[in-house]
Protein backbone atom coordinates (compact mmCIF):
# COMPACT_ATOMS: atom_id res chain seq x y z
CA UNK A 1 0.00 0.00 0.00
CA UNK A 2 2.94 2.44 1.04
CA UNK A 3 4.88 1.76 -2.52
CA UNK A 4 1.16 2.66 -4.58
CA UNK A 5 0.90 5.88 -2.39
CA UNK A 6 4.42 6.71 -3.39
CA UNK A 7 4.31 6.27 -7.32
CA UNK A 8 1.40 8.22 -7.29
CA UNK A 9 3.40 11.06 -5.14
CA UNK A 10 6.54 10.66 -6.68
CA UNK A 11 5.46 9.83 -10.13
CA UNK A 12 3.49 11.93 -12.20
CA UNK A 13 3.30 9.74 -15.87
CA UNK A 14 2.01 6.71 -13.57
CA UNK A 15 -0.44 9.21 -11.90
CA UNK A 16 -1.97 10.00 -15.12
CA UNK A 17 -2.13 6.41 -16.17
CA UNK A 18 -4.19 5.77 -13.03
CA UNK A 19 -6.46 8.69 -12.46
CA UNK A 20 -6.35 10.87 -15.53
CA UNK A 21 -4.69 14.29 -16.14
CA UNK A 22 -7.74 16.05 -14.52
CA UNK A 23 -6.56 14.48 -10.84
CA UNK A 24 -2.91 15.82 -11.46
CA UNK A 25 -1.59 19.48 -10.33
CA UNK A 26 -0.08 22.05 -12.28
CA UNK A 27 3.33 20.94 -11.16
CA UNK A 28 2.71 17.22 -11.98
CA UNK A 29 1.39 18.58 -15.82
CA UNK A 30 4.11 20.48 -15.99
CA UNK A 31 6.75 17.28 -15.47
CA UNK A 32 5.66 15.28 -17.58
CA UNK A 33 6.07 17.59 -20.42
CA UNK A 34 10.15 18.35 -19.15
CA UNK A 35 10.68 14.23 -18.67
CA UNK A 36 13.51 14.78 -16.91
CA UNK A 37 15.02 16.72 -14.04
CA UNK A 38 18.76 16.62 -13.16
CA UNK A 39 21.04 14.56 -10.88
CA UNK A 40 20.15 17.34 -7.79
CA UNK A 41 16.51 17.50 -8.63
CA UNK A 42 13.13 15.58 -10.07
CA UNK A 43 11.36 16.88 -13.07
CA UNK A 44 8.48 17.30 -10.41
CA UNK A 45 10.99 19.64 -8.28
CA UNK A 46 11.96 21.14 -11.45
CA UNK A 47 8.67 22.17 -12.75
CA UNK A 48 7.72 23.58 -8.79
CA UNK A 49 10.92 25.88 -9.75
CA UNK A 50 9.76 26.68 -13.45
CA UNK A 51 6.00 27.71 -11.69
CA UNK A 52 7.96 30.24 -9.29
CA UNK A 53 9.01 31.98 -11.90
CA UNK A 54 5.61 32.90 -12.68
CA UNK A 55 4.96 36.12 -10.77
CA UNK A 56 1.53 38.42 -9.68
CA UNK A 57 -0.86 39.19 -11.15
CA UNK A 58 -1.02 36.15 -13.10
CA UNK A 59 0.66 33.12 -11.63
CA UNK A 60 0.62 29.27 -12.58
CA UNK A 61 0.73 27.73 -15.63
CA UNK A 62 -1.15 31.33 -17.34
CA UNK A 63 2.02 33.04 -15.91
CA UNK A 64 4.59 31.54 -17.83
CA UNK A 65 3.38 33.48 -20.91
CA UNK A 66 4.87 36.43 -18.82
CA UNK A 67 7.86 34.86 -18.36
CA UNK A 68 10.51 35.20 -21.21
CA UNK A 69 12.99 31.95 -22.87
CA UNK A 70 15.71 33.87 -21.29
CA UNK A 71 14.43 33.23 -17.59
CA UNK A 72 13.31 29.90 -18.19
CA UNK A 73 17.05 29.03 -18.82
CA UNK A 74 17.79 30.58 -15.65
CA UNK A 75 17.03 27.22 -14.22
CA UNK A 76 19.44 24.82 -14.30
CA UNK A 77 17.81 21.91 -16.18
CA UNK A 78 15.73 24.39 -18.31
CA UNK A 79 17.70 24.40 -21.15
CA UNK A 80 17.09 25.89 -24.72
CA UNK A 81 15.06 22.96 -25.85
CA UNK A 82 13.12 22.46 -22.50
CA UNK A 83 12.18 26.48 -22.35
CA UNK A 84 10.93 26.09 -25.93
CA UNK A 85 8.63 23.52 -25.12
CA UNK A 86 7.20 25.72 -22.31
CA UNK A 87 6.76 28.53 -24.25
CA UNK A 88 4.91 26.63 -26.75
CA UNK A 89 2.58 25.12 -24.04
CA UNK A 90 1.77 28.52 -22.54
CA UNK A 91 0.98 30.28 -25.93
CA UNK A 92 -1.18 26.60 -26.64
CA UNK A 93 -3.06 26.89 -23.42
CA UNK A 94 -3.89 31.12 -24.45
CA UNK A 95 -5.00 29.45 -28.43
CA UNK A 96 -7.27 27.38 -26.68
CA UNK A 97 -8.68 29.80 -24.05
CA UNK A 98 -9.32 32.08 -26.67
CA UNK A 99 -10.90 29.76 -28.88
CA UNK A 100 -13.07 28.61 -26.29
CA UNK A 101 -14.34 32.05 -25.33
CA UNK A 102 -14.85 33.34 -28.74
CA UNK A 103 -17.48 30.19 -29.42
CA UNK A 104 -19.75 32.27 -27.32
CA UNK A 105 -18.40 35.52 -28.27
CA UNK A 106 -20.96 37.73 -29.28
CA UNK A 107 -20.00 40.91 -31.17
CA UNK A 108 -23.12 43.36 -30.23
CA UNK A 109 -22.35 43.08 -26.49
CA UNK A 110 -19.50 45.31 -25.94
CA UNK A 111 -18.79 43.68 -22.43
CA UNK A 112 -18.13 40.21 -24.25
CA UNK A 113 -15.89 41.77 -26.50
CA UNK A 114 -14.03 43.66 -23.88
CA UNK A 115 -14.00 40.35 -21.68
CA UNK A 116 -12.77 38.08 -24.46
CA UNK A 117 -9.63 40.91 -25.04
CA UNK A 118 -9.02 41.66 -21.64
CA UNK A 119 -6.45 38.71 -20.36
CA UNK A 120 -4.26 39.46 -23.58
CA UNK A 121 -3.91 43.06 -22.97
CA UNK A 122 -4.68 44.65 -19.47
CA UNK A 123 -0.64 43.52 -18.73
CA UNK A 124 0.84 45.03 -22.03
CA UNK A 125 3.04 47.70 -21.61
CA UNK A 126 2.49 49.17 -24.91
CA UNK A 127 -0.39 50.38 -26.72
CA UNK A 128 -2.13 47.24 -28.83
CA UNK A 129 -4.55 48.31 -31.61
CA UNK A 130 -6.75 45.67 -32.58
CA UNK A 131 -9.08 45.81 -35.08
CA UNK A 132 -11.91 42.96 -35.82
CA UNK A 133 -13.45 42.58 -38.38
CA UNK A 134 -17.00 41.40 -39.19
CA UNK A 135 -19.91 40.44 -41.49
CA UNK A 136 -22.96 41.79 -42.49
CA UNK A 137 -24.51 39.18 -40.24
CA UNK A 138 -21.83 40.43 -37.41
CA UNK A 139 -19.93 37.35 -37.89
CA UNK A 140 -15.84 37.56 -36.75
CA UNK A 141 -14.22 37.38 -39.81
CA UNK A 142 -10.76 38.03 -39.05
CA UNK A 143 -8.86 40.26 -36.25
CA UNK A 144 -5.56 42.22 -36.92
CA UNK A 145 -3.21 44.00 -34.91
CA UNK A 146 -2.88 47.36 -36.74
CA UNK A 147 -0.62 48.89 -34.48
CA UNK A 148 2.10 48.66 -31.57
CA UNK A 149 3.19 52.11 -29.99
CA UNK A 150 4.76 53.91 -27.03
CA UNK A 151 3.59 53.36 -23.73
CA UNK A 152 1.69 56.58 -24.18
CA UNK A 153 -0.42 56.11 -27.62
CA UNK A 154 -0.33 54.25 -30.25
CA UNK A 155 -0.07 56.23 -33.42
CA UNK A 156 -2.92 54.52 -36.23
CA UNK A 157 -3.94 56.50 -39.04
CA UNK A 158 -7.70 55.98 -40.41
CA UNK A 159 -5.89 54.74 -43.61
CA UNK A 160 -4.71 51.74 -42.52
CA UNK A 161 -7.85 50.94 -41.04
CA UNK A 162 -10.22 50.57 -44.45
CA UNK A 163 -7.12 49.38 -45.86
CA UNK A 164 -7.35 46.46 -43.48
CA UNK A 165 -11.28 46.65 -43.41
CA UNK A 166 -11.58 46.30 -47.30
CA UNK A 167 -9.17 43.96 -47.49
CA UNK A 168 -11.02 41.96 -45.38
CA UNK A 169 -14.45 42.61 -46.78
CA UNK A 170 -16.04 43.58 -43.74
CA UNK A 171 -19.45 45.51 -43.21
CA UNK A 172 -18.62 46.42 -39.61
CA UNK A 173 -15.91 46.44 -37.69
CA UNK A 174 -14.89 46.85 -34.14
CA UNK A 175 -11.33 48.52 -32.84
CA UNK A 176 -9.86 47.39 -29.78
CA UNK A 177 -6.91 49.66 -27.67
CA UNK A 178 -5.37 48.97 -23.96
CA UNK A 179 -4.32 51.87 -21.62
CA UNK A 180 -1.03 50.40 -20.16
CA UNK A 181 -1.98 52.47 -17.41
CA UNK A 182 -4.71 50.56 -16.72
CA UNK A 183 -7.31 53.61 -16.64
CA UNK A 184 -9.31 52.89 -19.78
CA UNK A 185 -10.91 56.58 -19.55
CA UNK A 186 -10.58 57.45 -22.75
CA UNK A 187 -8.49 60.77 -23.99
CA UNK A 188 -9.56 63.96 -26.11
CA UNK A 189 -7.39 62.16 -29.06
CA UNK A 190 -9.30 58.62 -28.35
CA UNK A 191 -12.56 60.43 -28.11
CA UNK A 192 -11.35 62.43 -31.43
CA UNK A 193 -9.73 59.46 -33.88
CA UNK A 194 -13.39 57.86 -32.98
CA UNK A 195 -15.77 59.94 -34.38
CA UNK A 196 -13.32 60.44 -37.49
CA UNK A 197 -13.15 57.24 -37.87
CA UNK A 198 -17.25 56.47 -37.27
CA UNK A 199 -18.13 59.57 -39.97
CA UNK A 200 -15.27 58.09 -42.52
CA UNK A 201 -17.01 54.59 -42.36
CA UNK A 202 -20.87 55.97 -42.62
CA UNK A 203 -19.35 57.27 -46.06
CA UNK A 204 -17.72 54.53 -46.58
CA UNK A 205 -20.60 51.56 -45.72
CA UNK A 206 -18.40 50.18 -43.51
CA UNK A 207 -19.73 50.84 -40.10
CA UNK A 208 -17.94 51.40 -36.36
CA UNK A 209 -19.88 49.26 -34.18
CA UNK A 210 -17.55 50.16 -31.37
CA UNK A 211 -14.46 51.25 -30.24
CA UNK A 212 -13.38 49.66 -26.55
CA UNK A 213 -10.60 50.89 -24.38
CA UNK A 214 -9.10 47.95 -22.38
CA UNK A 215 -7.90 48.90 -18.93
CA UNK A 216 -6.69 46.67 -15.76
CA UNK A 217 -10.06 44.48 -15.15
CA UNK A 218 -11.86 47.93 -16.65
CA UNK A 219 -13.17 48.56 -19.85
CA UNK A 220 -14.68 51.64 -21.78
CA UNK A 221 -16.91 51.18 -24.61
CA UNK A 222 -18.18 54.26 -26.92
CA UNK A 223 -21.12 52.43 -27.63
CA UNK A 224 -22.30 52.23 -24.07
CA UNK A 225 -21.50 55.65 -23.24
CA UNK A 226 -23.69 56.47 -26.61
CA UNK A 227 -20.50 57.66 -27.87
CA UNK A 228 -21.27 56.56 -31.31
Amino acid sequence: MEKSIKITQDLPYEKFLRFGPQHLTESELLAIILRTGTREKSALELANEVLAKAKYPREGLLGLYDVSLEELMEIKGIGEVKAIKLKCLTELSMRISRATAKQGLCFTNSKTVAEYFMENLRHKQNEYVILVCLDAKGQLICEKELSKGSVRMSLISPRDIFLEALQAKAVNFILIHNHPSGDPAPSSIDRELTKNIRDLGLKMDIFLLDHIIIGDNKYFSFKEASCI
